[in-house]
């Protein structure tokens, strides 16, 4: 998700106020990385200038990002972004996901709505209902006809009141609720054998923002709890070949997933959530793992830094 921090009062309208994209603070820069299972990374492009966010990394080995509202595409070997042309698309945030078969990019955009466009470039079409929801896309079913999102409903002008998890229909026939909470959601991300919905939570803790890593199954029946930390868990990413899986922590007290944090990238091998084998840290935070990012194989990871000099 990309917008401000569980428990602030914003109305709709001061929300669209907001800066539809992220700048790069004097000194900073933005490095796309890739990490191995050990915590081995390498800086695959690095610039001044833009700042680029959540990497998905495509079957054909090619990374998608977000920057500038933009889509951009670039080699994971390394090269130059290049932009993806999207006819009728607003600006775009950092919640995009591909398709399985990587031809079609799904991402939510300063409308509050989630849209598909070929991956080639082209026009993008609406895909989330105009039900009056904030729609904040992370996940996509492994056949790639549906969509799992954070839906904010609001309650007065408080649009952070309600944020749970849905599941969106690729095809716009059916759009389903999975949790209902009144302690935020956020990250929902399908499982690589379609059985549940990963994703992060405040609805075992008591502390503002003290989010956990937590699985549901898809009819929201059985809910369970995975990480047990007195850190903030973020994004959970589980590698396609179902053996490990990648997420994010903040600082303990930390109040949503804000950008600009030291944070932790921890690598657990599946099911000892609890357990790291491996941890990267970062500057970063917002915009480094929002979304999957895993490379076909499961042996490797992108994400984002921003280092001050």
């Amino acid at each position: 998700m990309n917008a401000s921090g569980p428990g602030t009062a914003r109305t709709i309208a001061s929300m669209a106020d907001t800066p539809s994209y992220r700048t790069l603070l004097p000194g900073q820069t933005c490095q796309i990385r890739i990490s191995d299972l050990e915590g081995n990374t390498r800086v695959v492009y690095e610039t001044g200038e833009t700042l680029f966010e959540a990497p998905n990394w495509g079957p054909d080995g090619a990374l998608v990002i977000n920057g500038e509202g933009l889509l951009w595409e670039l080699p994971a070997t390394g090269g130059t972004p290049v932009r993806i042309e999207a006819e009728h698309l607003p600006p775009v945030n950092n919640d995009h996901v591909l398709s399985p078969d990587g031809t079609t990019i799904y991402a939510s955009a300063s409308d509050w709505h989630i849209h598909s466009l070929p991956r080639a470039g082209g026009p993008a079409t609406r895909v989330s209902m105009d039900d009056g929801r904030m729609h904040f896309l992370h996940g996509i079913s492994p056949d790639g006809t549906a969509l799992a999102y954070v839906a904010l409903e609001p309650e007065g002008d408080n649009w952070w009141a309600h944020a749970n998890v849905r599941v969106l229909a690729t095809d716009t026939s059916w759009d389903i609720g999975v949790t209902d909470s009144s302690r935020p959601d956020d990250g929902p991300e399908f499982s690589p054998d379609n059985e549940w919905i990963y994703f992060n939570t405040e609805v075992f803790t008591t502390a503002p923002g003290h989010a956990q890593i937590a699985r549901v199954s898809l009819d929201g029946a059985d809910l369970q709890r995975l990480t047990h930390s007195e850190v903030v868990d973020w994004f959970p990413h589980l590698s396609p070949n179902r053996t490990h899986a990648v997420y994010l922590s903040f600082p303990a007290g930390t109040t949503g997933h804000p950008e600009n944090r030291p944070v932790q990238l921890k690598i657990v091998e599946l099911p000892a959530w609890d357990e790291p084998t491996a941890t990267v840290d970062v500057f970063g935070g917002q915009g480094t793992i929002n979304v999957g990012s895993w490379s076909p194989d499961g042996t490797e990871f992108a994400y984002v830094a921003y280092p001050m000099s």
